[in-house]
């Protein structure tokens, strides 16, 4: 597996980010001014992940996905590892990431790699989204944020 950084993104990007947040707007807006690795595991795309500097000595994961058939096998505990790591190598002192409340396999992972629950954004995705978000059958409706030194 190798993570490298991309230099321009493509349609298979894309869908990967938008597996991960549907507003394509949005999508559009914070790729412009992140940073895009991706991820390649036999000598396909599997992975893709954005790294945006919020504050000063804060970097955020704003979005991070895996394909489908590769889930389950490590590669996102893999990335968040590599974000932590960049994080250190770029002097950065907290690295943070939001997901949804109903993201239940998200919150366990980001906890198992060590960040902590920092905050709640309520009703963050009925501000910022057209449309509704289903997500483990309830609606999804506010952005659960946490936080890791690094």
């Amino acid at each position: 597996m190798m993570i490298r950084k991309i230099q321009e993104i493509q349609s298979l990007h894309y869908d990967l980010l938008q597996s991960a947040d549907p507003d394509h707007r949005l999508v559009a807006e914070y790729v412009k001014r992140g940073v895009c690795f991706e991820v390649i595991l036999n000598e396909q795309i599997v992975g893709i992940l954005v790294l945006l500097p919020t504050r000063p000595e804060t970097l955020e994961i704003i979005n991070i996905a895996v394909s489908d058939h590769y889930q389950g096998q490590g590669i996102g505990e893999t990335m968040i590892h590599f974000a932590l790591d960049h994080a250190k190598q770029n002097h950065y002192k907290t690295v943070e990431i939001g997901t949804g409340s109903t993201s239940l396999g998200q919150l366990y992972l980001y906890q198992k790699c060590g960040f902590r629950m920092s905050g709640i954004d309520r009703d963050f995705f009925v501000r910022h989204y057209k449309d509704e978000i289903v997500e483990n059958k309830l609606i999804l409706k506010d952005m659960v944020r946490l936080s890791q030194d690094v």
